[in-house]
């Protein structure tokens, strides 16, 4: 039961090309966004699909996979966990992002 703590799993498309930063210490890290779909019928019985949009972060070996087999409107599964962090931008505000690290990613969809 210990595996069910702070896990995360989804499956969307990627909005953007994914983003790879190669660390001076070696490590390498890629950034994507991924949409999500919930789609419920309204009060007037009328389909509405909502979207969410979620941060995902990959290191190293999953980080290569995506470079190498992620491209933006691919349909993929990512499994992980989620993590918050803040820091000051350049002009003293206060900025907040919540972030999905992902430790396994699933390709799906067609070509």
């Amino acid at each position: 039961m210990s595996n069910l703590r702070n896990r995360v799993q989804l499956i969307g498309h990627v909005g953007n090309e994914p983003e790879v930063q190669n660390l001076e210490s070696g490590s390498k890290v890629v950034r994507l966004s991924l949409a999500t779909n919930e789609s419920y019928r309204n009060k007037e019985g009328e389909r509405v699909t909502k979207t969410e949009w979620h941060n995902v972060v990959a290191w190293n070996k999953t980080a290569e996979f995506i470079e190498n087999y992620v491209t933006k409107g691919k349909e993929i599964g990512v499994d992980g966990k989620l993590t918050s962090r803040s820091w000051e931008d350049k002009d003293g505000n206060m900025r907040y992002i919540t972030e999905v690290i992902c430790s396994e990613v699933l390709l799906l969809g067609g070509k």
